[in-house]
C-alpha cells in the first residue's frame, strides 16, 4: 500500500462529511431537470392536442397525431443519446468540471425556450418545441456520465454506491415536483378560467388560456437547475481526474486538503512511476480494455438497453390503469383544464406507491447487499410480475380486480428502482479507469435511451389491438397489449441473465478495481501472487 496514492487513499477512508450531501444536491439537479421534463410532457401532451389539434364536429377532443406524439416524446429521448456519447466523451478529455456547467446551461435554455415555443400553425409550434426538446435531451444526457462520475470519484468505498444512488433518486424529486406543479398550475388556471366538458361545448371546453399552462409547467423545472449552477462552478475538479488523467497530483492534492480540510502531500513523484506504467494506458479501442474490461462493458450497456426498453413501455398501459381504476374518466366528459389536473393527479399517485419508494430503497441497501444482487433481483422481479400482469390479463381488466391490477403495476416499477435502473447507473461509473470512465459510463447510458426510444415507441405501436377497428386513432394494427407484456417479461428475463457479465464493485476503491493506483513495483509483486483478481476487473 506505501505506493498509493496518499489523496485518492484519503478519499477513499473519508468520513461522510457535509461535501458529501452538497455534491449530492449539485449533481443531483440534472436529473431533477430530466425527470421533471420527462413527466410533464406526458401531462401536457394531452392539452397540446386540444389546443393545436381539434377537428370541428368531432366526437372526441384533439389528440396528437402519433407521428407527431412520436416526436414531441422521442426527440428529447434522441438529445439524450447523442449528449450522453459526446459529453461523455469530452468529460474524459476536458476534464468533468469544465464540461459540468455547460450541461447544465443547456438545460436551463432549453427548459425556458420549450416554454416559450412560437408559430402561426400547429406545425411551426411543435416543430419549434420539438428543436428545444432534442437540445434539452442533449444537455440531460450529458449529465449522466458527468454526474455519475463526480460522485463515485469524490465519494468514499464504503458509502459510494448510496452516494450514487442518491443522486440518482433526485429523479423521483423531479417526478413530484412535476406532478405538483402540474396541480397547480392547473388547478388555477381552472378556477380562474372554468370551463364546461368538451361533450357539452366542443369549443368552448378548451378556454385560450389554457395555452399558457404547458407553457409554464415547462419552464418552472429549469428554475431549481438553474440554482445549482453557481456551485457546480464553485466544486473542484475531482482529485482522481487531476491526478490519474491530467497527471498533476500537486493540484490534486491542494483540492482534495481544501474539501477534505487536511493536510495531503502532493506525491508528484509516486504519480509519475504509476501513470508510467503500460498497463495505465491502454486506449478504448485496445486489445487491451478489450481483455480487461470488454464483457463488463458489454454488461452495462446491454442490462441498461434490456431494463430502459422495460421501464420506458410502462407508456403502455398507464391510460389503462388509470381508466380502469377510475381515476381518469373519458375525455369527453372533461374539459382540457380538468384532463390535465386529472391526469397530472394519477401520475403523481402512480409514482408515490411505486416508482419513489423504490429509489430509496436502494440507496439505503446498495452498499450492505450490492449491486450485483439488487439488479438480479430486481430483474427478477419484474419478469415475476410482468408475467402475472400478461398471462391472466383479461382477468386484471375486469372492474373487480382493477385494484389488484394496480398493486401488480406499482410493484413492477418499485423493482425496477429497486433494481437495475438505479444499478445499470451505478455500476458503470465504478468499474472503468479514470481516462476512461465517463465515456463508458456514456455508451452505456447510450445503449439504455436506444432501449428507451424502443420501449417508448416500438412497443407502442406493438401493443396495439390486432383488430384494426379497435386500435387509437392514427396507429395501424399490433400485437395487443398480452403479448406485449409477455415480450417485456422474456425482456427482463433476459436482463438478469446478462446481469452475470456485470462485476460486483461494493466495498472496493475505485483503483482496486482498476488497478491504477499501484506503481509497477507494487503491480509486479501483485502479478506474481498466484490467484490474485484485482487487476482482472
Amino acid at each position: 500500500m506505501a505506493q498509493e496514492l496518499g489523496v485518492l487513499n484519503a478519499l477513499d477512508v473519508a468520513k461522510t462529511q457535509w461535501y458529501h450531501f452538497t455534491a449530492i444536491i449539485i449533481a443531483g439537479m440534472g436529473f431533477f431537470t430530466d425527470a421533471y421534463d420527462l413527466f410533464c410532457i406526458a401531462v401536457v401532451s394531452k392539452l397540446l392536442g386540444r389546443i393545436y389539434y381539434y377537428t370541428p364536429g368531432s366526437a372526441r377532443p384533439g389528440s396528437l397525431p402519433p407521428n407527431v406524439s412520436a416526436a414531441v416524446s422521442g426527440v428529447a429521448l434522441c438529445g439524450t443519446l447523442a449528449g450522453q456519447l459526446f459529453f461523455g466523451w469530452l468529460g474524459d478529455k476536458l476534464g468533468r468540471k469544465k464540461v459540468y456547467g455547460i450541461t447544465l446551461i443547456l438545460m436551463v435554455l432549453c427548459s425556458f425556450g420549450s416554454g416559450l415555443s412560437f408559430g402561426h400553425s400547429a406545425k411551426a409550434t411543435m416543430t419549434t418545441l420539438c428543436l428545444f426538446r432534442f437540445w434539452l435531451g442533449f444537455g440531460i444526457g450529458g449529465d449522466y456520465p458527468l454526474s455519475a462520475t463526480i460522485m463515485s470519484e469524490y465519494a468514499n468505498k464504503k458509502t459510494r454506491g448510496a452516494f450514487i444512488a442518491a443522486v440518482f433518486a433526485m429523479q423521483g424529486f423531479g417526478i413530484l415536483a412535476g406532478g405538483i406543479v402540474a396541480l397547480i398550475v392547473a388547478a388555477a388556471f381552472n378556477n380562474r378560467f372554468s370551463a364546461p366538458a368538451y361533450e357539452v361545448d366542443a369549443v368552448g371546453s378548451t378556454v385560450p388560456e389554457a395555452d399558457y399552462v404547458w407553457r409554464v409547467v415547462l419552464m418552472f423545472g429549469a428554475i431549481p437547475a438553474g440554482l445549482t449552477y453557481y456551485w457546480r462552478m464553485k466544486m473542484p475538479e475531482t482529485a482522481r481526474y487531476t491526478a490519474l488523467v491530467a497527471k498533476n497530483a500537486k493540484q490534486a492534492a491542494v483540492d482534495m486538503s481544501r474539501v477534505l480540510q487536511v493536510e495531503l502531500e502532493a506525491e508528484e513523484e509516486k504519480l509519475e512511476k504509476i501513470v508510467a506504467t503500460s498497463k495505465n494506458s491502454f486506449g478504448l479501442f485496445s486489445k487491451e480494455f478489450l481483455r480487461r474490461h470488454g464483457l463488463h462493458l458489454l454488461g452495462t450497456t446491454s442490462t441498461w438497453f434490456l431494463l430502459d426498453i422495460a421501464f420506458y413501455s410502462q407508456n403502455l398501459f398507464q391510460k389503462d390503469i388509470f381508466t380502469a381504476i377510475g381515476w381518469l374518466p373519458p375525455a369527453k366528459t372533461m374539459s382540457a383544464l380538468e384532463e390535465c389536473f386529472r391526469i397530472a393527479k394519477a401520475q403523481t399517485l402512480i409514482a408515490l406507491c411505486g416508482t419513489v419508494p423504490g429509489y430509496w430503497f436502494t440507496v439505503a441497501l446498495i452498499d450492505i447487499i450490492g449491486r450485483f444482487t439488487i439488479q438480479l433481483i430486481g430483474f427478477i422481479m419484474m419478469t415475476i410480475f410482468m408475467f402475472a400482469i400478461a398471462f391472466p390479463y383479461n382477468h386484471w381488466i375486469l372492474k373487480e380486480n382493477r385494484i389488484g391490477f394496480l398493486v401488480m403495476y406499482s410493484l413492477t416499477f418499485f423493482f425496477a428502482n429497486f433494481g437495475p435502473n438505479a444499478t445499470t447507473f451505478i455500476v458503470p461509473a465504478e468499474i472503468f479507469p479514470a481516462r476512461l470512465r465517463s465515456t463508458c459510463h456514456g455508451i452505456s447510458a447510450a445503449a439504455g435511451k436506444a432501449g428507451a426510444i424502443v420501449g417508448a415507441f416500438g412497443f407502442l405501436y406493438a401493443a396495439q389491438n390486432p383488430d384494426a377497428s379497435k386500435t387509437d386513432p392514427g396507429y395501424p394494427p399490433g400485437f395487443g397489449v398480452k403479448n406485449s407484456l409477455i415480450a417485456l417479461g422474456c425482456i427482463n428475463f433476459l436482463g438478469g441473465l446478462l446481469t452475470l457479465l456485470v462485476p460486483e464493485p461494493k466495498g472496493k476503491s475505485l483503483e482496486e478495481l482498476t488497478g491504477e493506483n499501484e506503481a509497477p513495483e507494487e503491480d509486479a509483486a501483485a502479478a506474481a501472487q498466484p490467484g490474485n483478481r484485482a487487476g482482472q476487473v
